[in-house]
């Protein structure tokens, strides 16, 4: 469950992460109140995970998940460039995750 509960929260960080692009400087307070709960969530989600996953490895898929998915929503919805660079870039941070998840013995 720790492993799920991970993962979610990489997905709310990659939210509060895009939210904070919406809220032009915190002045929209539809987009700023979205992107606190996803702030919210995304914390507590990480908290429950280090109950029982080690802190650094779960720290670091924490931010790469995020990262990822940050990276990826920023070439989607605000057309910044997907050069060969970025993306072998993203890869190797998708290796990380994946090593990490691997050699991270189940709680």
């Amino acid at each position: 469950m720790a492993w799920i509960y991970l993962f979610i929260a990489g997905l709310f960080e990659i939210g509060w992460a895009v939210g904070l692009k919406y809220t032009e400087g915190f002045t929209k307070p539809v987009p700023t109140v979205l992107t606190a709960i996803s702030l919210v969530a995304s914390m507590a989600l990480l908290g429950w995970s280090v109950r029982t996953l080690p802190l650094g490895t779960a720290y670091a898929i924490w931010t790469g998940v995020g990262a990822v998915g940050t990276v990826i929503a920023g070439v989607v919805l605000f057309k910044e460039p997907a050069t060969a660079a970025r993306l072998a870039c993203v890869v190797l941070i998708v290796a990380g995750i994946l090593g990490l998840k691997l050699v991270t013995p189940n709680p």
